[in-house]
């Protein structure tokens, strides 16, 4: 099938071409001098040649519909044709041009054309995912359905050594404790692979130890979502990771100071950011199998609250947290592709209770969003003024960027698409929306957020001062709209130059 934009694709041939010719021309001119216009009439006449041949030898065919090399077999006979057609041709005609030239010219379109075909079919490559999104099943209230008593010793024993092979004696006993290792309700798993999960029956277990560890564990949302639908109601689920912090920690003090941090910035490279982004995350998976990934404690709790569970108690042991968790809900509706680039969407409630997305850079670990009600418990609440300060949730490279507002430069794309105004309310998740008075959210979705919010002139530092800094604009803005924002712009950016006002 011929693709449908081949308009495009013809329009960057002829652009190709003309970067060819010129190559040509300045080549010619400093080789030898001699003069080229005579050959500017022969490279129209070849790529119009080059054109024609392509569309016969299907070179135009859409690249989502043919195979790699199969574009590199109609790139090689579009090359080879118009090659013999020159041979033969300029020797017949009494211009007395060089073939030379041409075959130059012919090889370089090759070489860009090729550039290009390894361009198309590695991005078709990078965003095909054959995997489809898990469809996660509803269900009823579910209860064990086996009666809780200890296993035999010879079972005991069995569960041991298996444990062993994988961990030490200490971590087997803190196990036994706190998992209850010897109960005939616990399951001990370990295995790379998710689908072994699959053969354990559902609701016969109410305590599932995964004992492989989840930076060498494949589909990580998969296999939690999957251990969700097989635990009953309120079901237990241990799994352990090795912390990003203990290999920045391991990295740092093994090299020297500055090439430590050369050292820890390439694996942190090789082992984070190659695998989160879209481009480079299914190579990655392909060439490393998806072994020895840094996991962050963020992301971890993150993906457990993403698949249904609430996290219960951590436990470190050594280079390894355990992590203790309960089912406690259906998974959230599992997305296919997961973007963890730095730039990201994140949705808000606006105007009119809508939820829209709004772009900002990625100042915090994936998934941070999944447990910011987790992080507000832990810590009480939340002080306005400091809420960042011992966030863990935030990377070192996201509390700069928040310092010196970058984080939220990307917003200027809402403020474009006119989804914001200059001033007004700070846009919101729903978790913390819902924190707020009902008077309070009433009155909040009857204009569109702001940019600029009106706490970094009050600077308050509770929820209740916040709620009365966005009460008293609300109020102002609802009765004089255009004033109000003039006023607060002028007075904020007074707080910025005075008293060093930052994102938060």
């Amino acid at each position: 099938m011929i693709r449908e934009d081949w308009r495009r694709r013809i329009f960057v041939d002829l652009l190709i071409w003309v970067l060819a010719a010129l190559a040509c021309w300045a080549w010619r001119m400093v080789a030898d001098k001699s003069g080229i216009a005579a050959y500017w009439s022969l490279f129209g006449v070849l790529a119009v040649l080059w054109i024609f041949i392509g569309w016969i030898v299907q070179l135009y065919r859409s690249y989502k519909d043919t195979w790699f090399w199969q574009s590199i077999l109609s790139l090689a006979a579009d090359s080879i044709i118009l090659v013999f057609l020159c041979r033969w041709a300029l020797p017949q005609l009494p211009w007395g041009l060089s073939y030379r030239v041409a075959e130059w010219t012919i090889l370089m379109v090759a070489v860009l054309e090729t550039v290009l075909v390894v361009i198309e079919h590695y991005w078709k490559y990078a965003t095909n995912m054959t995997v489809p999104p898990m469809q996660i099943e509803k269900r009823y209230k579910a209860q064990v359905e086996r009666e809780d008593r200890e296993r035999p010793l010879p079972s005991i024993e069995s569960i041991h050594q298996s444990v062993l092979s994988v961990t030490t004696e200490e971590d087997y006993q803190m196990l036994l404790d706190k998992a209850r290792l010897n109960s005939r309700l616990t399951k001990a798993v370990c295995d790379r692979n998710r689908f072994a999960f699959l053969q354990i029956p559902d609701y016969a277990y109410n305590t599932i130890v995964d004992l492989t560890l989840l930076n060498d564990a494949k589909g990580i949302n998969r296999r939690f979502c999957i251990i969700n639908q097989k635990l009953p109601d309120e079901g237990r689920y241990v799994c352990c990771y090795r912390p990003q912090e203990y290999i920045k920690k391991k990295i740092l003090a093994k090299y020297p100071p500055v090439i430590n941090w050369i050292v820890y910035s390439l694996y942190f490279f090789h082992k984070r950011v190659w695998p989160r982004l879209s481009f480079t995350s299914r190579l990655y998976y392909d060439v490393t199998r998806g072994r020895k990934r840094m996991l962050s404690k963020t992301e971890v709790f993150g993906r457990l609250y993403y698949c249904g569970f609430v996290v219960d108690e951590v436990i470190p042991m050594g280079h390894i947290e355990y992590v203790f968790a309960h089912r406690h809900s259906q998974p959230y509706p599992q997305e296919q592709f997961k973007v963890y680039g730095p730039l990201i969407k994140l949705p808000r409630v606006c105007e009119h209770k809508k939820i829209k997305y709004f772009y900002k850079f990625r100042t915090m670990h994936p998934y941070a969003e999944y447990i910011q009600q987790y992080v507000f418990d832990a810590r009480g609440g939340m002080d306005i003024a400091n809420k960042s300060n011992d966030d863990w949730r935030i990377t070192t490279w996201g509390r700069f960027m928040r310092k010196y507002w970058l984080d939220e430069l990307p917003m200027l794309i809402n403020w474009i698409k006119r989804d914001m105004k200059l001033v007004g309310v700070r846009p919101i998740s729903k978790t913390m929306f819902e924190t707020y008075p009902e008077w309070l959210q009433e009155k909040r979705t009857l204009c569109k957020p702001g940019l600029i919010p009106p706490f970094y002139i009050d600077h308050p530092k509770t929820f209740d001062e916040l709620f009365a800094s966005e009460d008293k604009y609300l109020t102002e803005y609802l009765a004089h709209p255009f004033r109000t924002d003039v006023k607060y712009f002028f007075l904020t950016m007074w707080s910025i130059l005075t008293r060093k006002t930052h994102s938060a």
